[in-house]
């Protein structure tokens, strides 16, 4: 019997919207008051759905004991109060939230324990993103 577990984390970080393909003013143009040089922040909240067979023993998808030690050990340590544009997963790429979730389902994606199923990410109370795979993560 296959059953859907989903989570929630948060953490605060801040970016600058810039690409290396537009001059000052082209950046300004397409980012707006996201591309302000100093940087702006959010206080994003990603939820990572994962599916499995519940177990017969423990009535779980997975245990969440599991799942948030992952999750603290391979996400928030790295992403908490940091400036994305430092993050090596963004130096080749734009810190979108898009990019972002991209970069969560590849963390996720090594959760042994249960099928990553997607992630969720809002960015603010009218932002929110998914991504649920089909693309090579390693673009970013």
């Amino acid at each position: 019997m296959k059953a859907y577990l989903s989570r929630r984390y948060h953490f605060p970080a801040s970016h600058r919207l810039n690409s290396d393909a537009y001059d000052a003013e082209g950046n300004r143009a397409v980012f707006g008051k996201c591309n302000n040089p100093h940087g702006h922040g959010h206080n994003y909240t990603v939820q990572v759905t994962v599916s499995g067979e519940v177990d017969p023993e423990t009535g779980m998808v997975c245990n969440l004991a599991d799942l948030d030690a992952f999750a603290q050990a391979n996400f928030i340590e790295r992403f908490d109060h940091v400036n994305l544009n430092t993050l090596d997963c963004f130096r080749e790429s734009v810190s979108t939230t898009e990019n972002l979730s991209i970069e969560v389902y590849r963390i996720f994606s090594s959760f042994t324990a249960a099928h990553l199923e997607r992630v969720h990410v809002e960015e603010t109370s009218n932002n929110s993103f998914d991504y649920a795979g089909g693309i090579d993560p390693g673009f970013i």
